[in-house]
């Protein structure tokens, strides 16, 4: 999974995400997934090792004393590895890299914006007289809300009010870096987010995942608005016309097809691109967005379709399936760390929830065949997209399977002798010549 390995030339970063376990005082947040079910499997084990010594005891079967103290030896030992692994998260899973190279494990993660913003800067201007790509993938506003100490408080909006202020900082500081440099005129900046605020994300009552508006739902949710809808910033001086505001449907799937155009280049004939290149759009040679219909997964589950009917102005969702909030009409999971993708704790819908986001964005009142003479002709017509997009489908190895993600102490990246794994190369490289910040 390494970004090397994926036709970037370097790299910079976290090669896993941002847990909780990263910070100092926080509790774990793998814990807090795995322990139950590591628990509920040790405590099969030993039920079955009591299981077969009360069945050799009474005499219903003949069982070797190797075979109990093998099973009893495995269930110890496999106690011992899950419960004693927790300790490491910090050391195996929090770490910085260089290309291939760790400099940080476990990484402080108080110090990583500015790092990652010095990296960025000086990035740039190793790269200003060629063409580059710069990908900066910031651990703001991830919980567990990282922030400087500097930034502590400058909100009024509590500390995830601080933590976009940091981000605001570090976002002016590449911008300012690609100003010096005088490429401005000719550098395309687009600034957007992966998904909506994190409303399971709290503590007590303040509130550390952000707020979706008149949305519903929140992260981890494939069909609903508060899920998918993110804001996209761009700015290209001279190119991009200023102080434009476009209300069209579009993707981050985009990018790919748009960095191809720019760079010249052609994208591959042998294979479904499913993307669109935005600077059509974005330069306001058409009205409209290239995309009719959009599909909305969650995990591999087909969860939404919209359908951008431009020629009536209307945006049409149907929904076939929705996850189970908790309580129920919470907007969100709230008794889970986050909403399921299948399973019981979903629902199916058929028909599928019908709304017509132009008039109703908070998906609030869904339709029917009462209030929307048009709903089966609509729900067809979507039905008959889903048909035509699942044909362009190839089946390929789910790369979030449970072999694919399960852990390997064979490729745990280690600076050390593992598993003590501790280094710190950063040590005099955190002082930086960035801006400092007015207050």
């Amino acid at each position: 999974h390494h970004p090397l390995n994926h036709g970037f030339d370097y790299f910079y970063g976290m090669p896993f995400t941002l847990l909780s376990d990263c910070q100092q005082g926080k509790p774990s947040e793998l814990a807090l997934v795995f322990r139950a079910k590591f628990l509920f499997y040790t405590q099969m084990i030993s039920l079955a090792v009591l299981t077969i010594i009360v069945v050799k005891y009474i005499g219903l079967f003949p069982f070797s004393w190797k075979i109990i103290i093998s099973l009893a030896l495995f269930g110890f030992l496999f106690f011992i590895t899950w419960y004693s692994s927790f300790g490491f998260i910090p050391y195996w899973n929090c770490l910085i890299m260089r290309n291939y190279s760790i400099t940080e494990q476990p990484m402080k993660v108080e110090r990583t914006a500015s790092l990652m913003v010095k990296e960025a800067v000086s990035f740039i201007e190793r790269n200003k007289n060629g063409p580059f790509l710069l990908f900066v993938s910031f651990l703001h506003v991830h919980t567990p809300l990282v922030t400087s100490e500097r930034f502590i408080g400058r909100s009024q909006h509590g500390l995830y009010g601080d933590n976009v202020e940091e981000m605001d900082w570090m976002v002016g500081q590449i911008l300012q870096a690609v100003d010096n440099e005088g490429l401005q005129n000719n550098t395309l900046t687009y600034f957007t987010s992966d998904h909506g605020g994190f409303l399971e994300a709290q503590q007590g009552n303040v509130q550390l995942g952000g707020w979706n508006g008149i949305y519903k739902g929140g992260k981890g949710m494939g069909g609903w608005e508060g899920g998918i809808r993110a804001p996209g910033i761009f700015r290209w001086p001279g190119v991009l016309p200023a102080d434009t505001v476009i209300d069209e449907p579009t993707s981050l799937m985009d990018i790919y097809p748009t960095v191809i155009h720019l760079g010249g280049g052609k994208v591959p004939q042998d294979r479904i691109i499913d993307g669109h290149d935005l600077m059509p759009l974005l330069q306001r040679k058409v009205q409209y967005s290239d995309h009719e219909f959009m599909f909305h997964y969650c995990g591999v589950y087909l969860h939404a379709v919209r359908w951008n009917q431009k020629e009536v102005g209307a945006v049409w969702k149907a929904h076939y399936t929705t996850p189970v909030f908790s309580s129920e009409g919470a907007g969100a999971c709230y008794g889970r760390r986050m909403c399921s993708c299948s399973g019981e704790y979903v629902t199916h819908h058929n028909p599928p929830l019908l709304f017509d986001l132009s008039r109703d964005p908070s998906e609030s009142k869904p339709l029917s065949i009462a209030t929307e003479p048009r709903f089966d002709m609509i729900i067809k017509r979507i039905e008959q997209a889903v048909e035509e997009h699942q044909m362009t489908l190839t089946p390929v190895p789910l790369q979030l399977s449970l072999l694919n993600n399960i852990w390997k102490p064979w490729l745990q990246p280690c600076c050390g002798t593992f598993p003590m794994c501790w280094c710190d190369r950063e040590i005099g490289n955190e002082q930086s010549p960035l801006q400092e910040v007015v207050g």
